[in-house]
Parts: structure tokens; C-alpha cells; sequence
């Protein structure tokens, strides 16, 4: 008796959530929402948190405020994130790839997959290998000759500072190759294209959102990308993986809120993110900066992110990468 009263408690009990639930989903969002960017303004997770962000306002009639958090290659404004309140109205867009590297590198205060839920992979963009028009090389192969000639003299941009995805791909590219140059730290990704630029720094590799402007306008050379093969708006520009098989880097852009957020927002913001990226002048636009939507569903960016974390780790851990 004990238990079948137990159970009906329960069902009843399920139903009413379920039944607040619909009824709080109908009237979100009641106020504005924040997407915070954890890096400064003018890189690739900025310029998507805003176009996303215009979109999603105009189609749920309230404010999507971009609120830029940069410091700790991405872990500030990542903090920011999951200390917030799981009410539905703060999110974080970054590249995820640096959550999967953070944990092997940091003292978190924040643990990736306890205190996010994922909801939206935005989409994916490969590295790009570029270098300074003062750079005396034109092909990756240049490179590699030119800096075993003149071992430390090249500087290599890290943008979002040591540990970001950008530094990673860097000291994977310099030790396969068996070459070596200096790491110098950024707080994100258009401080370090301006000094790229500038000719302040020699090499880097970056995101296509933030860097294929330049490369167009011919101010930085471009040597090859880093997707698993060549990239199609870049046919004639070889990618890494050709010479240093397996190699593939990037930035896979997504979308994460504190644990706990209700499931109803979770599936709506996603839905959302997927309909905005397959607009037709938001998917041009995606394609014009070298990017790719993605089509993972919540859950699939979840596995992504567990499937990551140790494989992150084992590259830490084989290349003897510190933060000194």
C-alpha cells in the first residue's frame, strides 16, 4: 500500500513538473538573455555570439545582450558561466575545444562536465597556418626549413593565451616537425592578428572567422589549414594533415549553460542555433568565413566533449605541455 501511495506521489508529482515545465517554456524568455563570450571582442566566438544573438532576438522578441569576459585562455568567463544561475537566461559560446584542454592544464574552479550542460555545437572552422608578409617563406614546407635553420627566432602568436587551441595546435605542429620557436600569450584571437599583422609576430594558427579577412586582403600569408583534408572553399591550400597524417585542429564553436538549466530552454536555444545556421544568409555568411554548421544534438555534443577531455589529456601529458 506503502509503495503504490509512493508511486502515485510520484507520477502525480512528475506530471506537475512536466506541466510547469510546457507552461514556463510558453512564456520564456520573460527578460533578456546574455551570452557570454569569454574572450575579447573581434574574435571567431564573438562575431558568431553576435550574429546568433541578433537572430535569436528577433525571434524571441527580447534582447540578447553578448557580454565579452576575457582572461585565463577562456576559463574566466567560463567560471562566470557556471556559477550563474540556471535559470535559463545565461549562456556561454566559446570554443569548446578549450574546455577539453583546460582540465589537463589548470586547477579548474569549475568541473566541464558537472557544471555545464551542452546545448548547441554551432558549427566547426579549421586552423589556419599563417605567417607574417615579413615571414621570407611561402609554403608550410618553407616553414619547416626555415625555422630548423634559425631554431627560436620565430615567434608564434598564441592566441587566447598558453593553453587555448590555438597554442595546442602550435606545439603539436612544432613537435611533429621537430622545430622550435617562442610562445607568446594573447588574451584572444584580434589582439594577436593585429601584431601578426603588424609583423610584431611571425606564425600562428587561428580560427578561419577571424583570420581569412586578412589573408584575402594580403596581409598575412596563408601555408595550409588544419582540417582533416583540404578545406572546400580552399582547394589550392594544402592542409597540415598531408605531410603530419592524423594532424587536425580547429575550432569547434558551441553553446553551454550552467548544470541544471531546464530542459525545455536546453531544447529551444538549441532548436533555435539550428534554424539560425541554416538561414540562408547566415549559412552564406558562415561559408564566406571559412565556417561549417554543425548538426550535433545536445546529447551528441555531451559524448563530444567526454570523448575529448582524455584525448586532450594524452597529448598534455605525451608532448610534457605546462603553462611555465
Amino acid at each position: 500500500m506503502q509503495k503504490r501511495t509512493f508511486v502515485m506521489a510520484a507520477a502525480v508529482a512528475a506530471t506537475l513538473s512536466l506541466g510547469h515545465s510546457a507552461l514556463w517554456a510558453q512564456t520564456y524568455p520573460t527578460k533578456p538573455i546574455r551570452i557570454v563570450v569569454p574572450f575579447p571582442a573581434g574574435g571567431t566566438s564573438d562575431v558568431l555570439a553576435r550574429l546568433i544573438g541578433q537572430k535569436m532576438s528577433e525571434k524571441l522578441g527580447q534582447s540578447v545582450v553578448v557580454e565579452n569576459k576575457a582572461g585565463n585562455a577562456g576559463n574566466l568567463g567560463a567560471d562566470l558561466v557556471a556559477k550563474s544561475a540556471p535559470d535559463g537566461y545565461t549562456f556561454v559560446l566559446m570554443d569548446v575545444g578549450n574546455l577539453t584542454i583546460s582540465p589537463a592544464l589548470y586547477k579548474l574552479p569549475f568541473d566541464v562536465q558537472k557544471d555545464f550542460v551542452p546545448v548547441a555545437m554551432v558549427g566547426y572552422s579549421p586552423h589556419l597556418l599563417v605567417v607574417s608578409t615579413k615571414v621570407p617563406v611561402n609554403s608550410m614546407a618553407d616553414l619547416v626549413k626555415y625555422a630548423k635553420a634559425n631554431p627560436g627566432r620565430l615567434n608564434f602568436a598564441a592566441a587566447a593565451g598558453m593553453g587555448s587551441a590555438t597554442h595546442m595546435a602550435g606545439v603539436q605542429f612544432a613537435r611533429r616537425h621537430g622545430i622550435q620557436w617562442n610562445y607568446v600569450p594573447y588574451k584572444g584571437g584580434s589582439q594577436a592578428m593585429n601584431d601578426l599583422v603588424g609583423g610584431h609576430m611571425d606564425v600562428t594558427f587561428n580560427g578561419m572567422v577571424a583570420t581569412y579577412p586578412h589573408v584575402k586582403s594580403g596581409k598575412l600569408k596563408l601555408l595550409a589549414v588544419s582540417s582533416a583534408k583540404r578545406w572546400g572553399e580552399l582547394p589550392d591550400t594544402p592542409a597540415v594533415s598531408e605531410s603530419v597524417p592524423g594532424f587536425l585542429t580547429g575550432s569547434w564553436q558551441g553553446i553551454l549553460a550552467p548544470a541544471g538549466t531546464p530542459k525545455a530552454v536546453v531544447d529551444l536555444i538549441h532548436a533555435e542555433v539550428q534554424r539560425i545556421t541554416a538561414l540562408p544568409d547566415v549559412k552564406e555568411k558562415l561559408q564566406t568565413l571559412g565556417a561549417e554548421p554543425s548538426k550535433m544534438t545536445s546529447d551528441e555534443f555531451a559524448a563530444w566533449i567526454k570523448a575529448e577531455l582524455p584525448e586532450m589529456a594524452k597529448i598534455v601529458r605525451e608532448e610534457k605541455i605546462t603553462l611555465e
